[in-house]
Parts: structure tokens; sequence; C-alpha cells
């Protein structure tokens, strides 16, 4: 039963961001100047080598890794995957865009030196399967980067983001009280990073998977 949950879970998700694929660049612009400021920016100054991107949606971030990065992405969503590919096109920058989800990545064991995931861990059904297989896909050492929302550390500001939730988690899958750092150290990383923001609304992880 909960593996059936998991895949009806992941099909929501698959149906939510199809539907917003093709404003979501444009709803995104708000919020990415006002609340996410500067983290696909500090995402791409950590990343290094063969870079896997989970939850690469629209391939917002990819401009901003080193020219030097070989880039894979991985997303559920086709209709963000075609967004992506239109980017990649414009940009001239070969990426390998992968339809898959997340708590069952389709790449190999220890193919990867950054594994990023940035605004996807709110709402990938189960985070710490996912979080395993970042763990998976890394090179003894590879190095984890993770951005999005989570719990606030203000509790007003906590009970209100509890009360989105009882609509939010219903219609999009999309959770505001969860907070991705023990299921980073329970997954057997060391955290490198760990840098809370906007009333500790957004939090950045850097993580180093143990040898």
């Amino acid at each position: 039963m909960a593996h059936r949950d998991g895949d009806d879970a992941s099909a929501l998700q698959r149906r939510v961001w199809d539907r917003a694929a093709p404003d979501y660049d444009a709803s995104m612009a708000r919020l990415e100047r006002i609340w996410f400021t500067g983290g696909r920016e500090w995402l791409g100054a950590r990343a290094v080598g063969r870079v896997l991107e989970v939850g690469v949606g629209t391939g917002t971030n990819v401009p901003h890794y080193p020219a030097d990065a070989v880039v894979t992405g991985v997303d559920i969503s086709p209709g963000m995957l075609a967004e992506a590919r239109s980017r990649m096109a414009a940009l001239g920058r070969p990426v390998t865009l992968l339809e898959g989800d997340a708590q069952r990545l389709p790449v190999d064991d220890a193919a990867f030196d950054t594994v990023v995931c940035a605004l996807a861990l709110c709402s990938i059904p189960q985070p710490a399967v996912a979080i395993r297989e970042m763990h998976r896909v890394l090179v003894p050492g590879g190095r984890l980067l993770l951005l999005d929302h989570v719990a606030s550390s203000a509790w007003p500001l906590r009970a209100a983001q509890r009360l989105v939730e009882l609509v939010s988690v219903r219609v999009a899958g999309e959770h505001f009280t969860r907070r991705q750092l023990p299921l980073v150290e329970a997954a057997g990383f060391t955290i490198d990073e760990d840098e809370r923001l906007k009333l500790g609304t957004i939090e950045r992880i850097r993580a180093t998977k143990r040898t």
C-alpha cells in the first residue's frame, strides 16, 4: 500500500509540474528576487565536475554552473524537461536531460561528483528516499548541494506555514514545514555548510558523502 501511495503521489507531482511548466519561470520571478535571493548563484559557485541536478525543472540553475561542468538533469515532468531543452538550446550548452523519479534515479552508482537539488525536496513524496538516492549516485567524497524552503525558525511563521500546508499538500504535494538537514545526516553525509535565511524559511546545505 505504501508503494502504491508513493506512486500516486509521484503521479500528482508529474501532473502539477506539467501544468506549471509553461509559466513557471514567470511565476517564480518575484520569489526569486525577494525570497530565494542569490540561491542559484550559491549552488553554481559550489558545483564541480560531473553534476547531476535532481528536479532540474526548466533548467534555471544551469547558467550558473561552471563552464567545464558536465551536467545531467533529471525531472519527473516531461513538460518541465521540454522547457529545459528550449533553454539549453538557447544557451548553446550541451546538457543531458532525463525523465525520472528522484526516488528512483535513472543513473548509475557513484557516477557524479556533485548532486544539486533546488526547491524540489519540498514536494518530493519521500524526501529521505530521494536523499539516499543522491548519496548512491555520488562518488565517495562527492558533494551534495541543497536549496529549499523549510520550516521557519520563528514559531508564528511556522504556524502560518502549517496552515498553508492544509491546502498545498493536498492540492500540489508541497510541504512548507519539512527540514532536510536531519535526513542528509542520516543518509551518510557530513555537513560542511548550513545556512538559514529569511527567518529560517530558506536553507542552503553543502554536504560531503563520507567515504
